[in-house]
């Protein structure tokens, strides 16, 4: 058969073998690539466009369609919006801002990143503050604005899977308002407090889960979460924590999915989360990234050995080292060795491992979706 870009993603994470491995850049807020990395490759490519920024934080971009077809992409992504106030300070310029839940970020000298250095909730918090903090509001229909054209679009008018990135991860997100260090002392001494604020956000995000995919009328194939639980040597928590507090509200969010869609639940943690994998399939994710195997436990060949016939994998190829200081020798050896271990029988998206970071060189880009292309064929009979 002749292969859509559609049938091709979507037989890859339904564990079915299609014509060749699929390959993503950009669907969501995970997988795609910072400004100045997306500049540089843009040079490269001799695309003169001006770069559109989506995450200020994170210094996402919105990935144009002519570099999307340079690497014949098989998904286009769309996501929920933050509305846009004027008295959120988010110019372009500013290296200072205040979010809509009242976090102020600020970007050091040189840095990428805007880093968290005031938290609302950050000297303590009581559940008369939490009554009366003034809320964002998931309702607002500037989140969902433009969802159900381009859903539509991308399913009728293209070939391509539609992908629905969900913002806001209920989970970092109450990190975020209670401080790192507050809220790892939270869900020990004061885990009822820390679970009225975990509720107020995951409550946001259903909120808003739900109002997206009505939005979007069916039209969408894949929704994504990202919500970190691990980190280089192990889960941020115990797993004991973790299904006790965590796992009752993920599966909360991911069943308003299963209630009110057809998609399929693709979920992003970074780091050794490989304790809850059986925990966070139970729950319903048919997808997972990033497939960080330098963290302790997340092999390759043994995570698709013990998952392979339950989950697909989206990710892998390797952003700590061999993309920004590897040959590009090296990174084709390493799409090689991913797809040798997670593509057989299905069940691999080729994608790097969370976004693409400013240190690393177009020339090792263009070489991981051209491998990708080489060795992601399928033997046909």
């Amino acid at each position: 058969m002749a292969y859509t870009h559609r049938q091709r993603a979507l037989d890859a994470i339904l564990l079915k073998e299609p014509d060749r491995v699929p390959m993503d850049l950009g669907s969501t807020g995970n997988t795609g690539i910072t400004k100045i990395a997306y500049d540089r490759l843009k040079s490269y490519l001799g695309i003169n466009t001006k770069t559109e920024v989506i995450h200020k934080a994170m210094q996402l971009v919105e990935v144009e369609e002519e570099v999307l077809l340079r690497f014949d992409i098989d998904f286009r992504g769309m996501r929920t919006s933050t509305p846009q106030k004027p008295e959120t300070g988010l110019a372009e310029d500013s290296d200072t801002y205040t979010d809509e839940w009242s976090v102020i970020r600020k970007r050091p000298p040189g840095a990428l990143y805007y880093d968290v250095i005031k938290s609302p909730f950050e000297k303590g918090m009581t559940s008369k503050e939490l009554d009366t903090f003034d809320w964002p509001d998931p309702d607002d229909p500037e989140r969902i604005k433009g969802i159900k054209e381009k859903a539509s679009y991308y399913r009728h008018k293209t070939d391509y899977a539609t992908v629905l990135h969900i913002g806001g991860g209920f989970i970092t997100q109450s990190q975020y308002l209670r401080g790192f260090e507050g809220w790892f002392e939270d869900i020990m001494l004061e885990p009822e407090l820390l679970g009225a604020l975990l509720d107020v956000t995951l409550d946001f995000q259903k909120r808003l889960t739900i109002n997206a995919l009505k939005q979007a009328k069916g039209d969408i194939d894949i929704i994504h979460f990202g919500d970190d639980l691990g980190t280089q040597n192990g889960l941020m928590i115990s797993p004991d924590i973790y299904r006790k507090i965590i796992k009752p509200r993920q599966a909360e969010l991911f069943d308003a999915v299963i209630q009110n869609s057809n998609a399929r639940i693709f979920f992003h943690t970074c780091g050794s989360v490989y304790e809850i994998m059986d925990d966070l399939i139970e729950i319903g994710i048919d997808i997972y990234n990033p497939v960080q195997h330098s963290a302790r436990g997340m092999d390759c060949v043994l995570l698709k050995k013990k998952y392979g016939d339950r989950i697909a994998f989206w990710g892998g190829i390797d952003t700590q080292h061999v993309l920004p200081f590897g040959s590009r020798q090296d990174v084709r050896k390493e799409v090689r060795d991913r797809i040798n271990m997670l593509s057989k029988g299905g069940g691999y998206v080729l994608n790097a491992i969370h976004n693409i970071q400013p240190d690393v060189k177009p020339e090792n880009i263009c070489e991981m979706y051209d491998a990708g292309k080489e060795y992601g064929q399928y033997q046909t009979t």
